[in-house]
């Protein structure tokens, strides 16, 4: 038995005190609605109704039933109400991730807009590299996240591509760390290092094919994250690292000046200080690339407010730019490259 069909039907006779005008409410027929109520009283073993030829007359224990049953149908209505809004993306929880190398700021920023956009959808933020988010959406354990290109993108869908601008992070003591920009030949004396092969392979490998075309073939590679550790290799092993043009350096006359300083792409740097300065790059080469993505066909309400508070954020306190590629974007295999 439909129960909450038959609750409707008891409520609506009881209000009008007649099966005809109830039937013509509930937009049915007189005589399936006498059954379905016939068919209540039978499973709740209690009668509702006195009935004869010119009136309707709601039981004594009717009317003790009847709160409770309009209370049900209001929980039920309740019920399909936050359903539809979680099919529809306007509530419920949704699982979203951002790569590490996202500045403190900017996730703050990401977290204020989604609540103020849909405060009613819970957000299960993780931090998890391109690679780490590509498994997860094809898992399907994924709804929303902030990846870096170039990447299979296949079976997703995906916002604008934002560019960040790449310097570098070098030792003060480093004959570039003089110059105002630096050409990537100026670095042939010192090794790399960047963040893990495993995190983004498309990115490691397009990054290293541009410092080559650019004249820079590290002697060595070094793989890190954690900003203790690419400290200390800055320091004691001759090397350098990549990162991202931060808000607050794009007008700094002194190289001194604390910033936080991020990885590319999934990890963070040490600060600039006494030891390490950050300096932009001649010509800009190098570049970060980002843009959300959802699978293809499962963006709703609350996937379309993250891409935008995201992007928004991104714009405020990550100095990106738009990126549109001046030709077709041609598939390599497990790689998506502006050629």
């Amino acid at each position: 038995m439909d129960l909450i069909l038959h609750l409707r039907c008891f409520v609506a006779v009881a209000e009008e005190s007649h099966f005809g005008r109830a039937a013509a409410r509930l937009g049915t027929a007189q005589p399936p609605l006498s059954q379905r109520i016939q068919r209540l009283e039978r499973e709740l073993g209690v009668r509702l109704f006195e009935r004869n030829s010119r009136q309707v007359t709601i039981t004594k224990g009717g009317t003790l039933l009847l709160a409770d049953a309009r209370e049900l149908l209001a929980r039920a209505e309740a019920l399909m109400a936050t359903s539809r809004r979680i099919r529809d993306g306007d509530a419920g929880l949704l699982r979203a991730a951002l790569p590490p190398d996202i500045a403190g700021e900017t996730v703050a920023e990401i977290l204020a807009e989604f609540q103020r956009r849909h405060a009613d959808v819970e957000l299960e933020l993780h931090e998890l590299s391109t690679s780490e988010q590509l498994a997860r959406f094809a898992a399907h354990d994924l709804d929303v996240g902030l990846i870096h290109h170039p990447c299979d993108v296949t079976g997703l869908g995906l916002g604008p591509v934002l560019r960040r601008e790449l310097g570098v992070l070098l030792p003060r003591r480093a004959p570039a760390a003089a110059l105002d920009e630096v050409p990537l030949t100026a670095l042939a004396d010192h090794d790399l290092i960047l963040f893990p092969r495993a995190d983004a392979p498309a990115l490691h490998d397009d990054l290293l094919t541009t410092c080559a075309r650019n004249g820079y073939s590290p002697a060595a590679i070094r793989h890190g994250k954690g900003p203790s550790f690419i400290h200390g290799l800055m320091r004691s092993a001759n090397s350098v690292a990549f990162r991202p043009r931060e808000p607050r350096s794009l007008d700094a006359t002194d190289a001194t000046d604390a910033t936080d300083a991020t990885d590319a792409p999934d990890g963070p740097y040490a600060p600039d200080g006494p030891e390490v300065v950050w300096r932009p790059l001649a010509g800009a080469p190098l570049a970060l690339r980002h843009s959300v993505a959802w699978p293809q066909g499962h963006s709703d309400a609350a996937v379309t407010a993250f891409a935008e508070a995201t992007t928004h954020a991104l714009w405020k306190t990550a100095a990106v730019t738009t990126d549109l590629p001046s030709h077709p974007v041609h598939l390599r295999p497990a790689a998506e490259y502006f050629l």
